[in-house]
């Protein structure tokens, strides 16, 4: 199969999310990347994409920060490629050392996410990754660490985004 298009290298990204339906819970459409992941051929197409995109509009970032855990994936391939750093950023009491945490609202509670204290420095450009965006609570609750932390948020960047929970509205 021929990819000489990006269009032709979306679809075939997409192609490889499956979409399970009540899962984890009734009424959720959750998105699994296994399929994708398993085909290095369709993994390296979606990194391609995300470098691509990353060189041409962000050439400045200096470190990428990657939401646990689906972040963990895509976050240290697109930085190796960069040539620059990455960072996590965990849920609360995954961390060694002193950390920032930031609050923040799920649907059905709350939760907190965390980032060690020396891993951001102030002015650093900093583009933020997950595999997906819903409703943009984790995504909004990175950008607070990393605001606390004196970074500069570039981009948030996600390989799906579920447009109709609007969750970009939120993360900015």
């Amino acid at each position: 199969m021929s990819l000489d298009s990006d269009e032709q290298k979306l679809q075939l990204v997409k192609q490889r999310v499956r979409a399970f339906q009540d899962f984890p819970q009734t009424g959720i459409t959750f998105r699994d990347i296994t399929p994708l992941l398993k085909d290095a051929a369709a993994f390296k197409v979606a990194m391609d994409l995300m470098e691509a995109h990353v060189r041409k509009i962000y050439p400045q970032a200096d470190v990428i920060a990657g939401l646990d855990a689906r972040g963990f994936l895509f976050g240290p391939v697109l930085a190796q490629r960069l040539g620059i750093g990455f960072v996590l950023i965990r849920k609360k009491g995954k961390l060694p050392g002193p950390t920032e945490c930031v609050s923040y609202d799920l649907e059905y509670g709350k939760a907190e996410v965390e980032i060690q204290t020396d891993a951001v420095e102030a002015g650093q450009k900093v583009l933020i990754i997950d595999d997906l965006l819903a409703t943009g609570g984790t995504m909004w609750a990175a950008c607070e660490l990393m605001r606390k932390r004196g970074a500069e948020i570039l981009e948030c960047l996600v390989l799906i985004e579920l447009k109709s929970l609007k969750g970009d509205r939120k993360s900015t």
